[in-house]
């Protein structure tokens, strides 16, 4: 799996996570006194934080991120939906996110 490809796929399930985590599993700890809940979904985000957080790196050098966005993409990791615009804006190949412009035929 290309590096770019697979960190769309990690930076999407992370936010889900997150969002999981936060929406579900601590209201069923402390609303409905479940802490199981926390207990599985915990590690789950937590090894798919470290996976977005290494992919980041590794994604950024393929599609040639400067500091400034590299650190802005980290940043996003602990913002509960900023993946999500990481993967949709940012994490596309150059070639995807601008094709070529083709000459005008004659007539």
């Amino acid at each position: 799996m290309d590096i770019v490809r697979a960190f769309r796929v990690v930076s999407i399930a992370e936010a889900t996570s997150f969002l999981v985590l936060l929406l579900i599993a601590m209201p069923l700890k402390y609303g409905a006194d479940l802490p199981v809940a926390v207990q599985v979904m915990g590690p789950i985000h937590g090894i798919l934080f470290l996976g977005y957080v290494g992919l980041a790196y590794a994604a950024g050098e393929k599609l040639g991120w400067g500091l400034k966005r590299t650190v802005l993409a980290l940043i996003a990791a602990v913002l509960p939906v900023a993946p999500f615009f990481v993967e949709r804006h940012w994490a596309k190949p150059a070639t995807a996110a601008r094709p070529e412009p083709q000459p005008a035929g004659r007539a």
